[in-house]
């Protein structure tokens, strides 16, 4: 684990402070302790004993509201979801934030592409209204994506090599935020 904070293909070597094995559930990162769990399930996670309050739930598995509240069985406050969710309350900074209260504990923060394209409809459908409008997503490679050409359960563009193609993606976050603005955006 302290090699991948180190050197990081993407983001380049960590250069902050000299990351360190303390003991096999605590990591250096200079003086400062950061625990380290490698639970499955986020109900084991002490969180409280940890001091953490809020937790960012980005695994992709967690992503509803009964799954991500094992967080708070951990003794997480909070739990923020990174992904879109079906039945949590979805806040993007920009377009619906004062409308979260403070009792809401579980919330998403949508998707990489809703946070893009929501902020931006909102300012335009505000100003001027949005009578129809078509959105299509490519995404950057992902972990999840194919270095070849293999099946994808989640659709046959999911199963061709991600540093080849660009990949048409969908998401359905975008939808349930830009609802008020139009009935007619789509996405293809």
């Amino acid at each position: 684990m302290t090699y991948m904070f180190k050197y990081d293909t993407v983001h380049g070597q960590w250069k902050h402070h000299e990351v360190k094995v303390k003991d096999s559930k605590t990591l250096l990162f200079g003086q400062k302790e950061v625990a380290v769990f490698g639970c499955r399930n986020p109900e084991e996670i002490p969180w409280a004993a940890a001091g953490a309050e809020y937790v960012v739930e980005s695994t992709g598995v967690f992503t509803d509201k009964d799954k991500a509240a094992a967080h708070i069985k951990g003794g997480a406050k909070k739990v923020i979801i990174s992904a879109p969710s079906k039945d949590a309350p979805m806040f993007v900074c920009g377009v619906n934030e004062k409308e979260y209260k403070s009792d809401i504990d579980i919330v998403s923060n949508a998707s990489c592409t809703t946070n893009c394209l929501a902020p931006l409809a909102k300012v335009i459908n505000d100003r001027f209204g949005i009578v129809e409008g078509l959105m299509t997503t490519v995404h950057a490679m992902t972990a999840t994506q194919k270095t070849v050409d293999g099946p994808s359960s989640k659709d046959w563009r999911g199963g061709r090599a991600a540093s080849f193609n660009i990949i048409p993606s969908s998401t359905g976050a975008a939808k349930r935020l830009l609802a008020r603005c139009s009935q007619s955006l789509t996405e293809s």
